[in-house]
């Protein structure tokens, strides 16, 4: 896919990414709602967005909108924790954006977001929106798999 669309929706002090989005070609995009961004930007694609463009490309998507529970930029999950307020002050409605007008809303949060409060609150948001989230897996404890890892053989589930 060499033509490729990349943007991206970034803070003015450029600590957080609030959205991300790749267009390969025409029709609504496939969103994403995952933890937190890491190096991905409008200009260069990191392992896990080449993963998710694999998936929606093989559930017939030309496009993804990727959006974050928090929209702190940190390649350590753990980095979280120390940012201050990572969800960014502007993420909400971000995620309002990509999701709410979506034909699928993937949440693919993974482990590092066990416990916390933030995965039940944008459930919330989504479900008021009248978004019916999916998951490529459903991992132990209830939790939405990172695509990073999964089999391209993973369907969506409702979550």
């Amino acid at each position: 896919m060499a033509n490729i669309q990349r943007t991206a929706m970034l803070s003015d002090c450029s600590r957080y990414r609030y959205r991300l989005g790749r267009r390969w070609g025409d029709g609504q995009p496939l969103a994403f709602v995952m933890l937190n961004p890491s190096t991905a930007d409008g200009t260069e694609d990191d392992p896990t967005i080449r993963k998710c463009i694999g998936f929606a490309t093989r559930l017939g998507y030309n496009a993804i909108e990727v959006v974050n529970l928090f929209a702190f930029r940190a390649t350590d999950p753990c980095d979280l924790r120390a940012a201050g307020y990572p969800v960014g002050p502007d993420n909400n409605g971000h995620i309002e954006s990509a999701c709410r007008w979506a034909p699928m809303v993937i949440c693919a949060w993974g482990a590092n977001a066990k416990g916390l409060q933030r995965p039940v609150d944008v459930l919330r948001m989504l479900a008021a929106w009248g978004c019916e989230p999916m998951a490529l897996r459903v991992a132990a404890g209830g939790i939405p798999a990172h695509p990073l890892m999964l089999p391209y053989s993973c369907s969506p589930v409702p979550f």
